[in-house]
């Protein structure tokens, strides 16, 4: 008989999400917007814990359409973005007719390389178009060196949109994730930290700013009796139902957090002894990361590779998957400016992502111990 699969990363409710989703029911607040959203974007400020402003957004990918809106990047503006990430992060440069200028990752975290941004902002000026954004991706949950990044952007006058899609809890110096850059963005897609089902968020440090963001995000209706629109707007708020769940699963986010890392402490006791095996970590105490993902990198100079585990891992009905394949070698960005060398494609190349989440059992732990005893004793 088939075991039961174990997934990359499921959705964990905690069981305080009905409350919220029965109110919203009970008082008729299922049309979007309600005390749902709001409650939602006061828990996330309270959480984050500093002086910002949240908007429930659809997903984290319309938060990051409508930094680029709210920056006033307009067609043929550069846009530098990490090119080890997933494709949401570009996409929306693409919306809004930009260009996308890819960088490669530093080592010790698999973001933002501050050398190759400067020399892409470099090259933009020289081209008679300074960048108007960065977007900084904190991977897989591990912050980047916002501090360095900062530096570059205030040298420049180049904001930079944060994204922290995968970085709920994590920390940089004892600062939240979410609050470095100049806008950030959040994501509660179904395999994330937390959930909403789908949904997202904006992070702001302007109210102005907020007030715009709500306004474009729901269709730029102005203030008339009838339906007057001077703006373009776009159908990006979420909906009071996907908002009570995640005020449920608020209520449960250290835990959440706390449990991916007792993953990746699980996963470094795993491979300690094994050389071949390297997992993705903090680079020091200054780095608090979720471990939304744990990531491995393996050398097949230790006699088997990436594929291969992940082929073993399949036939146990255990999900394992490639990190992201960087945006500078997808086909639908082949012709794309980068600037860097070759890191972010090693990690392609090596990195294979692990069960993590939050609700794995013993039962599950104790599987995927004896996938690895076995790919041990090949290698």
């Amino acid at each position: 008989m088939e075991q039961s699969k174990i997934w990359l990363s499921s959705p964990h409710m905690g069981g305080g999400e009905m409350k919220y989703i029965q109110d919203a029911f009970a008082e008729n607040w299922v049309a979007p917007l309600g005390p749902n959203v709001n409650g939602l974007e006061h828990d996330l400020e309270e959480f984050l814990n500093e002086d910002i402003y949240v908007a429930a957004l659809s997903s984290g990918t319309a938060a990051i359409h409508l930094s680029l809106i709210l920056l006033d990047v307009k067609p043929g503006d550069f846009v530098i973005c990490q090119s080890l990430t997933f494709s949401a992060s570009a996409n929306p440069i693409v919306y809004m007719g930009a260009t996308p200028i890819f960088v490669d990752s530093e080592k010790d975290t698999w973001n933002l390389c501050p050398n190759a941004v400067e020399d892409a902002i470099k090259f933009g000026i020289s081209k008679g178009k300074k960048p108007k954004a960065i977007i900084a991706v904190a991977l897989y949950g591990m912050p980047y060196k916002a501090d360095e990044i900062k530096a570059i952007s205030e040298k420049y006058d180049i904001p930079v949109i944060e994204d922290s899609a995968e970085a709920l809890g994590s920390m940089y110096k004892n600062q939240k994730c979410g609050t470095f850059g100049d806008l950030a963005v959040l994501s509660f897609n179904g395999n994330k930290i937390i959930t909403t089902s789908g949904g997202g968020a904006l992070i702001l440090k302007d109210k102005a700013f907020k007030k715009k963001a709500v306004f474009l995000s729901t269709q730029a209706k102005d203030d008339a009796p009838h339906y007057e629109h001077t703006n373009i707007g776009y159908n990006y708020r979420m909906s009071n139902i996907c908002a009570g769940i995640g005020r449920g699963q608020m209520e449960v986010l250290p835990q959440r957090v706390e449990q991916r890392r007792a993953n990746h402490r699980f996963y470094a006791e795993l491979f300690k002894d094994f050389q071949g095996f390297a997992l993705h970590a903090e680079p020091n105490s200054d780095y608090y990361s979720n471990h939304w993902l744990s990531v491995v990198c393996v050398d097949s100079a230790c006699g088997i590779t990436p594929e291969a585990v992940r082929l073993a891992a399949q036939k146990e009905n255990i999900e394992t998957r490639p990190i992201w394949k960087p945006m500078h070698l997808q086909p639908v960005f082949k012709n794309s400016l980068y600037f860097g060398s070759d890191l972010a494609e090693k990690c392609f190349e090596t990195g294979l992502c692990l069960p993590s989440g939050s609700n794995l059992t013993e039962n599950d732990f104790a599987r995927i111990s004896h996938l690895f005893a076995e790919i041990f004793s090949l290698s």
